[in-house]
């Protein structure tokens, strides 16, 4: 490693980053390959942002930024301790929205770290930053550049912080020496696979998005099909099961950054009260967090189908306001499946008064399939 690349990593630490790697910008040509095989396949089903058009571009630095010659792959620890919620009825997020939304976090981390790279290098120099949010294969370059190796649930696992960690490109024309992948695999381990309530891992580094409970709860803004609620469990935005049960993650070294530490409370929501919610109150409560992404209907089907699989009568009397107000059809008919999933004497009450005056088909099916499955 020759000077200059060493003081780019120094400034990527410096700039708030925990990695820093370096890669070419030639194509990712196998995972273009991949990424292409993935769609055709209907895995990507439900994303209709993720098209080949946009595969094809993200697997190509070049296309990016022209004269692209180099990609500074950086990665940031999220692995924020748990908060406790005692003695309420709450519900889990994915840990990376437990603190400021990472999107604006890092995009202001990189242009610091554009900033000195140009005064290193030169005023002249180009860059193009990315931060999951543009068409960019976040993953192929941190890969190649040796922050981390691919794991089976297809996220990157690094060595000290785990797959705990939010991935950013910077392309440039600058000429730097790439570093080389790093020699390691998952081995014979199949924990996540086995570990994943959907099956949505199909296969080792191969997910089926439609199953996958982070899809489902927060890009699905549709009815959550009824033969995969009953496997969400409590999650209600977002899952990491798949990256809590990895070996590799265990060891994970754990973050002190403020930035994604300031919102821990996050980690473990009180449910009912979010059924209360208005547009303006979730807009202002959320509007530093990633969580906004979900909108709130979205997120109040979430609520409902975690209190139904948490099954505590308490929830009735707040699931029985939802189904009988003005909330929208969505939320209102996941309520219905909600109150059958507890079953108590009141919800199915409740859902038998509502299937006599309800006017929405959507909700009315939910209503029926609920007392049915509750009487058979």
């Amino acid at each position: 490693m020759s000077k200059l690349e060493a003081q780019v990593k120094n400034l990527g630490l410096k700039s708030g980053f925990d990695l820093v790697g370096i890669t070419s910008a030639e194509n990712f040509t196998r995972d273009e390959k991949v990424s292409i095989e993935r769609v055709r396949s209907g895995f990507m089903d439900g994303l209709p942002w993720y098209t080949e058009d946009r595969v094809k571009k993200a697997n190509k630095p070049g296309i990016l930024l022209e004269n692209a010659k180099s990609v500074i792959s950086l990665a940031v620890s999220y692995n924020t301790r748990e908060h406790k919620n005692k003695n309420k009825i709450t519900g889990k997020l994915a840990r990376y929205s437990w603190g400021e939304d990472y999107h604006d976090v890092i995009k202001e981390r990189l242009r610091c770290f554009v900033k000195e790279l140009k005064l290193l290098a030169g005023e002249d120099v180009k860059t193009r930053i990315f931060v999951d949010d543009g068409p960019m294969n976040d993953r192929a370059a941190a890969e190649r550049a040796g922050v981390g190796w691919f794991g089976k649930n297809t996220n990157i696992l690094t060595q000290n912080y785990g797959s705990w960690v939010f991935l950013s490109q910077v392309i440039t024309d600058i000429e730097l020496v790439p570093d080389l992948p790093l020699n390691k695999t998952c081995g014979s381990c199949v924990i996540c696979i086995e570990e994943c309530p959907t099956d949505a891992i199909v296969a080792p580094y191969v997910i089926d998005n439609t199953k996958c409970i982070s899809f489902l709860t927060i890009e699905l803004r549709d009815s959550i099909p009824r033969e995969l609620r009953h496997l969400m469990g409590d999650w209600i935005f977002g899952c990491d099961i798949c990256q809590d049960v990895c070996p590799v993650n265990r060891k994970a070294v754990i973050s002190l950054d403020p930035k994604f530490t300031r919102l821990h409370e996050f980690s473990a929501l009180d449910l009912i009260p979010l059924l209360d919610l208005s547009a303006v109150e979730f807009n202002k409560i959320f509007k530093d967090s990633a969580i906004k992404r979900a909108k709130i209907s979205g997120f109040q089907r979430n609520v409902c189908v975690a209190l139904g699989n948490i099954g505590d009568p308490v929830a009735v009397p707040a699931l029985s306001k939802v189904i009988q107000a003005d909330y929208p059809d969505l939320v209102r008919s996941h309520a219905a499946w909600a109150l059958g999933r507890i079953g108590s004497k009141s919800a199915m009450k409740i859902l038998n008064s509502q299937a006599n005056l309800d006017q929405s088909p959507e909700v009315l099916e939910e209503i029926r399939e609920a007392i049915g499955s509750a009487e058979s």
